[in-house]
């Protein structure tokens, strides 16, 4: 079986070969700073592993994909989910669709709340994409999960938890997660999704941070993977791009 069928289980087991498969790779990332989190967190990974050959730049010239390449950017403004997606087209277009072997973009926490049509903001995803793969067929859609946030703890919570009141960053959740669970419907069977809310919210004995909401179990971020309830720290930024790293080994 060759190192590209093969599913790796951990970093520790990837072959040379597979690791020089990924670093020949030309894969463009459109994201915000959870993303940023994300290449951190790789090239944290590399110092400790220099097996990890990415050539991580920030780019979004065409010229610069004559090589392996992990190129990213920041796409779009936080809070509103279409200029994400407008602009991850728009970079497409101008040259990178072409030339990547890969490319994704992912949305923000911050780009859902309580209140957002879930429906609308995954329509106007799935049109974009599929023009980009109408336009470049040969390029693999890589797809990512909206990250979560952790759930409120701590005393408020108990008291909210009495009276009835609903915790921080549960609604919002909710409809991350139904958003999730739409991109997997759709795409789960035809292309890579990349799981960040499953990655963020398992622990490392495999365990889920969860909630409970009308009879329902959520996931949210486990608390330790964070300092403002949002972004990564070090361990979550290694956590997430540990698996990240693995994902793009096994599929692509």
């Amino acid at each position: 079986m060759s190192d590209q069928k093969h599913s790796y289980e951990s970093l520790e087991k990837v072959t040379d070969s597979a690791w020089e498969n990924l670093s020949q790779k030309k894969v463009y990332f459109g994201h915000q700073s959870v993303g940023t989190n994300i290449i951190d967190g790789i090239e944290m990974l590399a110092k400790q592993n220099p097996s990890i050959k990415l050539n991580i730049t920030k780019t979004t010239n065409k010229a610069d994909f004559t090589q392996g390449i992990f190129a990213h950017s920041s796409i779009g403004g936080n809070t509103d989910p279409k200029s994400k997606v407008d602009d991850f087209e728009k970079i497409l277009d101008g040259g990178i669709g072409a030339a990547a072997d890969a490319a994704g973009m992912k949305f923000c926490y911050i780009d859902f709340n309580a209140r957002t049509d879930v429906q609308k903001v995954f329509d106007e995803y799935k049109q974009s994409i599929d023009k980009i793969k109408n336009n470049y067929p040969k390029m693999t859609i890589i797809h990512f999960t909206v990250p979560l946030l952790k759930v409120q703890s701590g005393p408020k919570a108990w008291v909210k938890k009495i009276i009835g009141r609903t915790l921080d960053g549960t609604g919002d959740n909710i409809k991350r997660l139904e958003y999730n669970a739409l991109l997997q419907k759709e795409y789960g069977a035809k292309d890579p999704i990349f799981d960040i809310s499953k990655a963020e919210s398992t622990y490392p004995d495999g365990k889920r941070e969860t909630f409970n909401k009308d009879g329902q179990t959520y996931y949210a971020l486990v608390p330790a993977y964070t300092n403002d309830g949002g972004h990564l720290n070090e361990k979550g930024k290694k956590v997430v791009a540990d698996q990240f790293i693995l994902f793009m080994i096994n599929n692509l």
